[in-house]
């Protein structure tokens, strides 16, 4: 059958044909049309061309926040002025273009928002590419967004881009100044390229001149983790924040300077002060002077007649002096050699007192002494309060004692009565300073003890617990009566003031009588000078050398002993009047008796006196002179000690 045939039973048997519907034209449009507005209302129903969402917590934040300094993003102020100038997106691709196109606009009657957005722009591109040159010209115009015109402006208080202008200008400096390497920042005069030209930089010589030192080897204090310190404190202003380390000068000698040890690192800040910066943002090029301040020197700059607070990482500074100090090493060396040297310079540090600056008249001397088996770097956290406390800054020096804390403690009390009266005859000779009558002096633990000797009249009580003899009808040579008369007779101090005991075990320690302290007695070396003496008064003294051998001459661990001779005598021997003396004791079972009350070390009974001014229980262990507590205590001592006696 042939395609499309008919079957014997009348059925057609080929292909099926359809014959398509007519479709009206007019229909179709007018279908199309209402398809085209129902998807058109639809999406006006999701969302109108202008109109808002809800952020999450997180968002908001992040947008009030960003910036290059917490990010790789820009603020809002720059992203504004990026889209009125319409170049938002092209920064990502062509950021030098996009700079010198904001550049090349200046001035304009928006030229602080454009001065602003400049900076943050060159520093996320110098942060991005690594040229310098950027950085520097980010310094130059957060300058000119902060000091522009001949006077210094107010800026709005609630305006975040003056804060952020002063850090980008901060860490512009310090970066366009740093080495290849970043370790080090590099400070000296020159011709430096930047965006707009160039920009020549001035330096006084002088500048790195620390008294009997050169300033070396700056470090950017920003990018210094602080570590070991319960806060790290930031003095926010002006300048780059730099760490300085000393370089003795050979040949000079400054008496400010004589007690301030080469280890110590400075805290100190670069300003770039630039004179002509609206001219050589329009000229190409811009002139400036590099001027360098340390912090116990000067704590602002002056801008346009006007002060300007200068900024100075001082926690970093001091975090930085004790990063891999030998001192937290020589402890157990200090402990157990009566001959221990602290400083290789014996002729400047012979009373083994050290200042943290250089003395300044008028600033009240705070001397700090540590206890058995330790070091002035324990005191690290008190320290770093203190320095950093706005109230007390300029108005104290700290002045650090440290000594061979196995010797005994009437020889170490010598050494620092002494050393005391050197100092102070060292550094005000002619007696002009009146701050340095008003001394306060602070003893942890055996420090205490120590402390408490230059406050006391002790009279003959010492010498007459070892013979009935009169110094006098000893028959000694003239080095063995000076160390007798410093370690056995005591006056108290006129210049002090007020002492603090943290700790201080005055009727002795049950450590100290325990087998530890024994042990630790066995293992103590004194010094020869001393033996050497006290074998000239057992040859003079037959009744002394029956009562006293070299082999059992007692060591401060037996001096703290509660059965101790020494320490009986010294408990009965009460604080000279005309000292205000304040206790700070440890008590880790406050829950427990009074009379069980301890520290670990030493009991309530024995840390406890009568003749304090004030007496506060700290919930510590011994180690309690690290405790806020305790730091706020001394804090409230310091500033009562400014009102007077």
């Amino acid at each position: 059958m042939t395609e499309g045939s008919v079957s014997r039973k009348g059925t057609y048997e080929g292909p099926v044909l359809i014959k398509p519907p007519v479709c009206n034209p007019m229909i179709f449009r007018v279908r199309s049309l209402v398809l085209i507005v129902a998807i058109v209302l639809a999406v006006m129903g999701c969302a109108t061309p202008v109109g808002v969402r809800y952020l999450s917590g997180d968002e908001t934040t992040r947008r009030l926040t960003v910036s290059v300094l917490s990010g790789d993003s820009v603020s809002a102020p720059t992203t504004q002025i990026l889209n009125r100038s319409g170049l938002a997106g092209r920064f990502i691709d062509e950021p030098e273009y996009v700079i010198k196109t904001l550049h090349s606009g200046l001035p304009t009657a928006r030229e602080p928002d454009r001065l602003f957005a400049l900076a943050e722009l060159s520093f996320l591109h110098a942060t991005k590419s690594g040229d310098r040159s950027y950085f520097l010209s980010a310094a130059i115009y957060a300058y000119a967004f902060l000091f522009p015109g001949k006077t210094v402006v107010s800026h709005d208080a609630f305006d975040p881009r003056f804060r952020l202008a002063a850090d980008l200008y901060n860490q512009s400096l310090a970066k366009g100044f740093a080495s290849i390497d970043r370790r080090e920042v590099i400070l000296k005069e020159g011709t430096y390229k930047v965006l707009f030209g160039e920009l020549v930089v001035s330096m006084n010589p002088g500048e790195t001149r620390w008294g009997d030192f050169h300033l070396i080897n700056f470090v950017d204090a920003s990018e210094l983790e602080v570590r070991g310190l319960r806060n790290w404190y930031r003095w926010p202003g002006i300048g780059a924040p730099l760490v300085a380390s000393l370089e003795r000068l050979p040949g000079v000698k400054e008496a400010a300077f004589a007690k301030v040890p080469p280890a110590i690192k400075v805290a100190a800040t670069a300003f770039l002060r630039i004179h002509n910066v609206e001219e050589g943002l329009r000229t190409g090029r811009a002139m400036a002077r590099l001027e360098l301040s340390t912090v116990e020197k000067n704590t602002s700059t002056i801008v346009k007649d006007q002060a300007v607070p200068l900024e100075f990482g001082v926690s970093s500074a001091l975090a930085y002096t004790l990063e891999g100090s030998q001192v937290y090493r020589i402890e157990l060396k200090g402990l157990l050699s009566g001959d221990f040297l602290f400083f290789k310079d014996t002729s400047r540090f012979r009373d083994n007192i050290f200042l943290m600056e250089p003395y300044q008249p008028g600033r009240i001397p705070l001397v700090l002494v540590h206890g058995t088996a330790s070091s002035p770097a324990r005191w690290a956290q008190m320290l770093n309060e203190i320095v950093n406390d706005r109230e007390l800054w300029g108005r104290y020096q700290i002045w650090l004692f440290t000594y061979s804390t196995g010797n005994p403690i009437l020889y170490s009390g010598g050494l620092l009565t002494e050393g005391l009266k050197n100092t102070v005859k060292e550094l005000d000779p002619e007696g002009k300073d009146s701050a340095m009558g008003k001394m306060v002096i602070v003893g942890h633990s055996q420090g205490g003890l120590l402390a408490k000797l230059t406050v006391m009249d002790s009279g003959t009580k010492f010498w007459d617990d070892v013979t009935s003899l009169s110094v006098d009808q000893l028959n000694v040579s003239s080095e063995t009566r000076e160390l007798i008369r410093r370690s056995l007779f005591f006056k108290p101090l006129p210049f002090v003031r007020r002492v603090v005991f943290i700790a201080t075990p005055h009727r002795g320690s049950f450590i100290a009588g325990g087998w530890v302290g024994r042990l630790t007695g066995k293992l103590i070396s004194l010094p020869g000078k001393m033996l050497t003496s006290v074998a000239e008064v057992l040859a003079r003294d037959p009744k002394i050398a029956a009562k006293v051998s070299l082999k059992n001459i007692p060591k401060s661990t037996d001096n703290m002993d509660p059965k101790s001779p020494f320490i009986k005598t010294m408990s009965s021997i009460p604080i000279a009047p005309g000292v205000t003396a304040h206790s700070i004791i440890a008590v880790k079972n406050p829950n427990d008796p009074k009379e069980k009350w301890t520290d670990g070390v030493v009991n309530y009974r024995s840390a406890h006196i009568d003749e304090t001014a004030s007496e506060l229980i700290v919930n510590s262990g011994h180690s309690t002179q690290d405790e806020p507590q305790t730091i706020e205590e001394v804090r409230r001592i310091l500033l009562e000690n400014l009102q007077g006696p």
